[in-house]
């Protein structure tokens, strides 16, 4: 399977090594990914649903072309259960690392998609990878926090039980309070947000969760991705971190890829919208498959080849 090791129940879950980055394109993405289509505030229709299965199916052909061309780290995908099934059964198939989401989508707060299911739809899939989207900030309520500390609580116990290695995508969202403070959404990005990541990752490990991976935005200082890495590991954890996409333009994620690759305990990548809403959003217009796909193998190699680079100056 091309060096990637799928986890089963009766091992340790571990993350991949420094050697072996993880280079994941996310299209997990649902509510977001139907405005594309023009879906809005609607229930997709029979012919909207086909055609976003069709066009993720598409976008993952381009990761799985990208792959032969691939010096070193292993090839992923992100993707769901709704949109991508024949994805997730592709990509098992062809060998890659493959990851799952089980939130529910364009929620404010954390809430299982399948609820007391959850573990039917991790055994009928078995993703490397589980993976939840968490919107957390230290000035929260406490009614929210705890609210969704529950919920991620009896994930990690069922995911550490069943042996599956587990994915939080966090994000910190600045309050008005805190860009008012900050000026700025970038010296937020690059000021504050760090600190509040590392309390975050706190938080929840206080209260019991253990991720593998922490799914984290972009890190605009060494010193940031360090003092990130230093709170993933606290206590002699194993976790480790990869840097998401935000959906930022190519030189603002080279930059992060830049930061992140050399640290230890950054592991890799997890990148979307920025290798694919832009041809997707062409080939609504023009349907030609073949250019979608070869955009995406482009645009995602960038990416993989940058983080690989950076990578090598790690000492």
């Amino acid at each position: 399977m091309d060096g990637h090791r799928r986890i089963g129940q009766d091992e340790s879950v571990t993350a991949p090594s420094a050697g072996d980055p993880l280079l994941i394109l996310a299209m997990d993405h649902r509510d977001s990914f139907a405005k594309l289509f023009g879906v809005i505030d609607a229930e997709p229709s029979p012919a909207d649903e086909a055609a976003m299965r069709a066009a993720k199916l598409l976008i993952y052909h381009g990761v799985r072309d990208a792959r032969s061309q691939l010096d070193g780290g292993q090839a992923g995908v992100l993707v769901d259960e709704e949109l991508g099934a024949a994805v997730l059964s592709e990509a098992r198939r062809d060998g890659l690392a493959v990851a799952m989401p089980v939130e529910k989508s364009g929620q404010r707060l954390f809430e299982l998609q399948y609820g007391d299911d959850t573990e039917a739809h991790i055994a009928e899939f078995t993703p490397d990878y589980v993976k939840v989207l968490v919107r957390m900030n230290p000035a929260d309520s406490a009614d929210d926090t705890a609210h969704q500390l529950a919920g991620l609580v009896a994930l990690s116990k069922l995911l550490t039980e069943r042996g599956t290695a587990f994915l939080y995508e966090l994000l910190v969202p600045a309050t008005d309070e805190q860009l008012r403070r900050s000026g700025s959404q970038q010296a937020y990005d690059r000021d504050l947000r760090p600190e509040l990541v590392a309390e975050v990752i706190a938080v929840n490990q206080q209260a019991g969760i253990e991720p593998t991976l922490w799914k984290i935005e972009g890190l605009e200082t060494t010193a940031a991705a360090q003092d990130v890495v230093a709170a993933a590991k606290a206590g002699g954890r194993a976790a480790d971190c990869i840097v998401l996409g935000r959906d930022a333009p190519q030189e603002v994620l080279d930059h992060w890829l830049a930061v992140a690759a050399p640290v230890p305990g950054f592991v890799g990548f997890a990148i979307g919208r920025s290798i694919w809403e832009d041809p997707l959003t062409r080939h609504r217009q023009d349907a030609d498959d073949a250019r979608l796909v070869e955009t995406v193998r482009d645009n995602y190699l960038h990416f993989a080849r940058a983080y690989l680079e950076s990578a090598q100056r790690r000492q």
